[in-house]
């Protein structure tokens, strides 16, 4: 499928204004105190080091222990401000690119908690390495990585929680390698816990690949957690007798899993009922575990040479009858995490590919290949034995290379270093570089993403060229945290563009001259390349944005403007046309964060509201002509009309794409009619038309936030229903005998005179049963989805 992106109003200048705009930058950034010194952190630190660091600092500077310093208030502003900064993965990176000056329209860091708050509240699982502290960005690829989680959802100002968190760090040290045990700060996650449906402090979830999210109501004992938690590992342990024994150890050893059996005697300890449980969780996938009575069992433990209780593990093919020669692995300890570990040491390691057979093995499978400098390169872990159990749903097999067998295979893939990578099963040239945690459960979930996914690595060998296909490139550096954020959200944007735009990314820190050639000096830098055409991306980390961008470049929804095209579009406009311009400058670090959304808005008020912009700093005179005094600065231009202003200029602080969207809609001429009690009667109740009404109150502000809405209802059903609205403060008695409680409340009255009516009716009631149930407590984000439900549905009564 050919796609390529228009190429009419889009800025030619791109690549001449870049450097231009990137010299700026650097002086800026250069200027203004690191935020990173401040806290005393490298450019690579986690959210979790942002956090511990800024913990440290804050138990130290603040004012409430230096209260004879009188800069105490400043400084600690000052280490408040880049910890509001650099743990949003958002504003991080517009500061990694522009310094200050990209966060100008940011207020993050003028308020700040009390010393009791840092030192008792803040941050209260950083310290626990048995408890994972989940954020936005990888909570999702956590929790799908076919583990079982049990985690817990906290505000640092509930008292619940802090009465729950000694418990819960010992649950996790005994539950350590069973089930991984999490936590996720509401405090500093509130999108994260209200997508999740969060509405009350401590709640514990139970998560696992398949299953619906289950919530914890027992009590908050360790006891009562484990015997919840042991619930869902679905593990079995097996009893072994004579009548079972030689089929199950055969059966076991022919599919390639061994056995753990502890053997219970007179003499002796065994392990108990829970151990025995916990260790088949541990070992899922990797050996079968069972237990023996040799009470009723004596022969059969006679001929094992069995005398006393103990527990011995016997890989695949050992001889069972002779444990002196059969490799049979006899362990003294009760404790289940010392026998796991003894037994993953001796659980084979992956398969070593050699150079000849690399290329035909990458040609017809999945692989996830761990590369290897020597053969005893220690860079991966015991624990990564389990990747071959947790990818085999997804046909992915796990194997080894060692690039000093065949430096030039290595060379050729870009690998350096000690590192993993998925080969998607289309021969060697289709694979991506694994840049994440080097934990399992963020090996599975990028494994896992990667195979189904259209993102490759690249380098001056595969970079695209001017070739006919568009690509999109990420550039990007390992040691980067957003870099890595965006990452999983280009795969899912992949999958959604497949046959119409290639993926890749180029790792700068190995390819600097590719950089370098591209002006690339901020990470991540995310480029659209077609053909000549270069558009680079400056929205949000999300698949949703990204896709967002793409059909922007494809369908614009923003026009640039000329002087020419704004003398001709806006300023000669038809009588009844309505325009917004944002008049900006490509270096202006709040114009940079208006754009998405100003993209976003011009989509929302498609057929509404023409949209455009100037560019500024190439059109620097004419917008000196028309006043433009500071960026971005947005115009309204009204419908034409001997009393109207030339234009509006919109002075609110917050510039998201819904507030811009409701002042602008504000403008719009009223459609509806404005009722009275006689007119209510006549018309509505007795009239014979279809009516939508909104009951409101002057001095309601969701009603003041709705109506914007309820016009574009009523244009939208112009000529099948009329749209009426009825002041509830002035026609009181009108509203109560229309039974209204609350404002705004929306009603729609049917004429029910004909068939034809009647089908409008039935296609309407849905929509407005909704309408009429929500309109009081709707999000701006809500009404907009639902006024476009109505609006598609009148659509296609006209149709």
């Amino acid at each position: 499928m050919e796609f390529l992106l228009p190429k009419g109003d889009y800025p030619t200048s791109f690549r001449r204004s870049l450097l231009v705009v990137l010299v700026c930058v650097t002086v800026l950034v250069c200027t203004d105190q690191d935020y990173y010194s401040l806290l005393g952190v490298s450019k690579e630190a986690s959210s979790r080091e942002i956090r511990q660091a800024f913990k440290k600092l804050a138990l130290k500077l603040h004012p409430d222990k230096n209260q004879n310093d009188p800069n105490a208030h400043e400084s600690f502003l000052k280490i408040n401000r880049a910890y509001e900064v650099l743990k949003d993965e958002d504003l991080r990176k517009k500061y990694d690119k522009y310094g200050e000056k990209g966060l100008e329209d940011q207020q993050q860091g003028g308020r700040y908690e009390s010393w009791h708050y840092y030192r008792y509240d803040f941050g209260i699982y950083d310290d626990d390495p048995e408890i994972i502290t989940l954020d936005r960005g990888e909570f999702d690829a956590a929790v799908n990585s076919g583990e079982l989680w049990f985690v817990n959802f906290y505000s640092p100002r509930c008292s619940h929680c802090h009465d729950l968190a000694p418990t819960w760090r010992e649950f996790a040290k005994e539950m350590d390698g069973v089930i991984r045990i999490g936590a996720v700060n509401c405090g500093d996650n509130r999108m994260l816990c209200r997508i999740k449906g969060i509405n009350s402090y401590p709640s514990l979830y139970v998560f696992k690949t398949g299953m619906q999210p289950v919530k914890y109501y027992g009590d908050r004992s360790k006891e009562s957690l484990k015997n919840f938690a042991m619930q869902y590992v679905t593990s079995t342990v097996t009893e072994l007798w004579a009548g079972n024994f030689v089929n199950a150890i055969e059966t076991s050893f022919a599919s390639g899993l061994g056995w753990l059996i502890t053997f219970c005697a007179e003499r002796g300890d065994c392990l108990s009922y829970q151990t025995r449980l916990k260790l088949a969780g541990m070992l899922e996938g990797l050996a079968n575990v069972g237990w023996m009575d040799c009470g009723t069992q004596g022969e059969l433990c006679d001929n094992l040479d069995i005398s006393s209780s103990t527990t011995a593990y016997f890989p695949p093919g050992a001889t069972i009858n002779n444990k002196e020669k059969g490799g049979v692995l006899f362990l003294n300890s009760l404790d289940a995490r010392e026998i796991y570990q003894e037994v993953m040491k001796h659980l084979p390691d992956f398969e070593i590919m050699s150079a000849t057979s690399l290329e035909d093995h990458l040609a017809h499978h999945r692989w996830l290949l761990f590369f290897q400098f020597g053969e005893n390169d220690k860079s991966s872990v015991q624990e990564f034995k389990k990747l071959k159990f947790l990818l085999k749903d997804e046909h992915i097999q796990v194997g080894k290379f060692d690039c000093l067998s065949s430096p030039t295979i290595c060379n050729k893939l870009y690998v350096y270093q000690p590192c993993l990578a998925v080969f998607k099963g289309k021969g060697i040239e289709d694979y991506e570089i694994h840049h994440g945690k080097k934990i399992l459960y963020d090996i599975v979930a990028f494994a896992k993403e990667s195979v189904n996914s259209h993102v490759i690595t690249l380098g001056p060998q595969n970079f695209p060229g001017k070739e006919k296909e568009p690509w999109l490139v990420d550039f990007f550096a390992p040691w980067c945290p957003p870099c890595r954020a965006l990452l999983p959200e280009l795969r899912k944007a992949s999958k959604h563009l497949y046959g119409q735009l290639k993926f890749g990314t180029l790792d700068c820190t190995v390819h600097e001259g590719l950089c370098n050639m591209h002006n690339i000096r901020a990470y991540p830098t995310t480029v659209v390349f077609n053909q000549s055409d270069v558009h680079e991306y400056e929205g949000h980390h999300s698949a949703e944005q990204i896709l967002e961008f793409i059909e922007d470049l494809r369908n614009p929804s923003v026009i640039s403007l000329t002087p020419e095209t704004f003398v001709e579009l806006v300023e000669r406009r038809k009588r009844e046309e309505i325009w917004m311009v944002d008049f900006y400058a490509p270096w202006c670090g709040p114009c940079q964060a208006l754009m998405p959304e100003w993209k976003k808005m011009a989509r929302m008020l498609n057929g509404l509201i023409s949209v455009g912009s100037v560019d500024c700093q190439k059109f620097y005179s004419f917008c000196h002509q028309q006043n433009v005094r500071g960026y971005p600065e947005i115009r309204l231009f009204p419908q034409k009309s001997s009393t109207a202003h030339q234009y509006y200029s919109y002075n609110g602080w917050h510039r998201d794409s819904y507030s811009l969207r409701g002042w602008a809609l504000g403008y719009l001429p009223q459609v509806s009619i404005d009722l009275t009690p006689q007119s209510f009667t006549e018309k509505v109740l007795n009239g014979k038309d279809h009516w939508v009404i909104d009951f409101y109150a002057p001095w309601c502000g969701p009603c003041q936030n709705f109506a914007p809405e309820f016009e574009i209802l009523a244009r939208a059903v112009k000529g099948k229903v009329k749209a009426g609205k009825v002041d509830c403060q002035a026609y009181g008695q009108t509203c109560q005998s229309a039974d209204i409680r609350a404002y705004p409340t929306v009603k729609f009255y049917p004429y029910q005179g004909t068939k034809q009516e009647t089908q409008v009716t039935k296609h309407f009631c849905k929509p407005l049963l909704a309408l009429a149930t929500k309109a009081g407590s709707l999000s701006q984000s809500e009404m907009w989805t639902l006024s476009l439900w109505l609006r598609e549905d009148a659509l296609s009564l006209q149709s």
